[in-house]
């Protein structure tokens, strides 16, 4: 099935970008995302199948999709995600494909990944500090995550990028390694303002480490750094340029720099409902409708509903902001 009519909300914003969430579940445990323990999981039963998750990926491509992003949760830890990926990167008209994830399961899976038609990859990693990185994901993982950043390198992705959560007081020792890691090795950082998404509602403005600050501190202790020239203003990280050509780094400012009136994305979730913002409110139930047989029409419908109900932007910073009901893990990032 195929729409020429894009996907416009009602400030005229175009989408065709989709983040699918393949499982709320993961194998870490980062203090801004999860509680240590006592986490609730969606039933695997309300999980949305491989079949249904190509079903919709078909019926948002006909609408004007064209970027693809894959999400969890930690999605490695789906059973056969390749078998998934393969089967995504298949789809005719979608031109960007890319897999955000931990990176604790990549040593394995970035050959199987990169077979299937995987060249994308975003792995998130807030310090090359093993004590802190316990500290944050509750987890000593930090050398399998850097293992498997080697494979993936490689096995040949060339486009890895790092996300690193940027927590006041906590991470500003990171900042700068992380950077140089990234410049040695042909990556590119960027660095994400704590937002509120975290389940324990620890979340407060002064806890977030401004994009300016690290700009300020990389443009100090390794090179200046400018904006890069003609960037794609729907892109969510503002890119910057180090002067002495030793490559980007970007910085995901929605605290500080939202950039809700350019977004051009939706976001399903595991267990099948169809978000229009990472913070919305509201979902629309997609599984229902599929698992109650309905035919593509009836999901275009409801794409279109959800895109065309779509708000102006999440107000964080304002007194008008509220939270959403779920935490990251189960949103998807």
């Amino acid at each position: 099935m195929t729409n020429a009519n894009p996907l416009v909300d009602s400030f005229g914003r175009v989408h065709d970008n989709l983040r699918v969430s393949v499982t709320d579940r993961c194998n870490i445990r980062c203090f801004y995302c999860m509680p240590e323990t006592g986490v609730e999981f969606v039933e695997r039963s309300q999980i949305l199948d491989f079949e249904e998750i190509e079903r919709f990926v078909r019926v948002a491509v006909g609408m004007g999709i064209r970027k693809l992003r894959v999400t969890g949760g930690e999605p490695l830890v789906r059973r056969d995600l390749p078998v998934l990926i393969r089967r995504l990167a298949a789809i005719p008209g979608i031109e960007d494909l890319a897999l955000t994830t931990n990176g604790v399961l990549l040593e394995e899976f970035a050959q199987p990944l990169f077979d299937a038609g995987l060249r994308r990859l975003n792995v998130h990693i807030d310090t090359l500090d093993r004590a802190r990185f316990e500290q944050i994901t509750r987890r000593d993982d930090l050398g399998r995550v850097l293992r498997g950043l080697a494979t993936a390198k490689r096995v040949g992705f060339t486009r890895i990028k790092l996300n690193a959560v940027a927590v006041k007081n906590l991470v500003e020792a990171d900042i700068v390694p992380l950077a140089r890691y990234a410049r040695e090795n042909g990556f590119e950082v960027r660095y994400i303002e704590f937002m509120p998404l975290d389940a324990q509602n620890l979340w407060d403005r002064g806890k977030v480490l401004l994009a300016d600050d690290m700009i300020a501190q990389l443009s100090r202790e390794i090179s200046p750094l400018a904006p890069v020239p003609d960037p794609d203003p729907r892109a969510p990280a503002s890119e910057y340029a180090y002067a002495d050509g030793g490559g980007m780094v970007g910085f995901i400012a929605s605290v500080s720099r939202p950039f809700c009136l350019n977004c051009n994305r939706l976001r399903l979730t595991a267990d099948g409902h169809l978000r229009y913002c990472l913070f919305a409110i509201e979902e629309d139930d997609v599984k229902a409708l599929m698992r109650s047989g309905a035919p593509d029409e009836e999901i275009a419908a409801l794409v279109r509903r959800n895109v065309a109900g779509k708000w102006e932007g999440h107000e964080i910073n304002s007194t008008k902001f509220v939270a959403p009901p779920r935490p990251m893990y189960s949103i998807g990032g």
